[in-house]
């Protein structure tokens, strides 16, 4: 019988028994596990951790506890440096892409509106998902957190929240994405590339007051969908403001 005690710290304490919150917790296992097996155990994704402490020793998923060991468990920093113990996650790329799994259609079209990089189906499965992450180097987006418990699955966030406006601060302070919001750049359909286009070129395609209220117009250069900056873009240069580090 192996004992050890564990505490989460920060955000993590979210995945865990409200009991358990904010304080060591001791589990007897009946055979050696992997700290990522044991993690993943109190039902905390390894997506969401970037630092394990093993009796003050910075570890990976790998690591083996042993009897007495006493784990420390970090969320992802994004704020601070710890870069002389050993960070589990990678840091944000330049330009992340995303892909979304089928309960966050919402979320990806706000996503491509600030100009991220969002692929989404409705009818996407779990294989495919995963395949995305492992061949083409996405990010996913997922509200199943068994899904980013797969050992494969390198890059990953759980969205907490149900409203897509709070799902969409979530993913841009989580991957600190402020300084790579570009309204209008992308579709909210279908994640092509918008581009600026005449009024008279698609004033066909236009309701009436959009035809009075509106002149400047883009357009898909994939589906062809015609946007204006509406009634929305007050809430997106809100969001703007909000996570850009240069207006901090």
């Amino acid at each position: 019988m192996i004992k050890v005690l564990v505490r989460f710290y920060e955000e993590l304490n979210d995945f865990i028994r409200a009991d358990w919150r904010k304080q060591q917790i001791e589990r007897q296992l009946g055979h050696c596990t992997t700290v990522k097996d044991l993690i993943e155990s109190f039902g905390v994704p390894h997506t969401e951790v970037d630092l394990i402490l093993v009796n003050g020793n910075a570890v990976d998923f790998a690591h083996r506890v042993a009897d007495g060991d006493m784990i420390s468990v970090y969320p992802v920093f994004e704020s601070f440096d710890i870069s002389d113990v050993t960070r589990l996650q990678e840091r944000p790329l330049r330009d992340l892409r995303f892909i979304a799994d089928c309960h966050l259609g919402k979320l990806a079209g706000k996503m491509r509106l600030l100009g991220l990089d969002v692929e989404y189906r409705n009818d996407i499965d779990d294989e495919e998902l995963v395949a995305a992450v492992v061949n083409d180097k996405k990010v996913l987006l997922s509200r199943d957190r068994r899904l980013l418990m797969r050992k494969v699955i390198d890059r990953g966030y759980l969205v907490r929240s149900q409203n897509p406006d709070e799902q969409i601060a979530e993913v841009i302070k989580r991957f600190d994405l402020g300084r790579q919001l570009q309204p209008f750049t992308r579709c909210a359909l279908c994640n092509g590339m918008l581009e600026r286009v005449e009024k008279a070129a698609v004033l066909h395609r236009l309701e009436p007051k959009t035809k009075l209220y509106f002149d400047d117009f883009f357009q898909c250069q994939s589906c062809r969908q015609v946007y204006w900056q509406g009634s929305h873009l007050a809430a997106i240069n809100q969001l703007i403001i909000k996570y850009d580090n240069r207006a901090q």
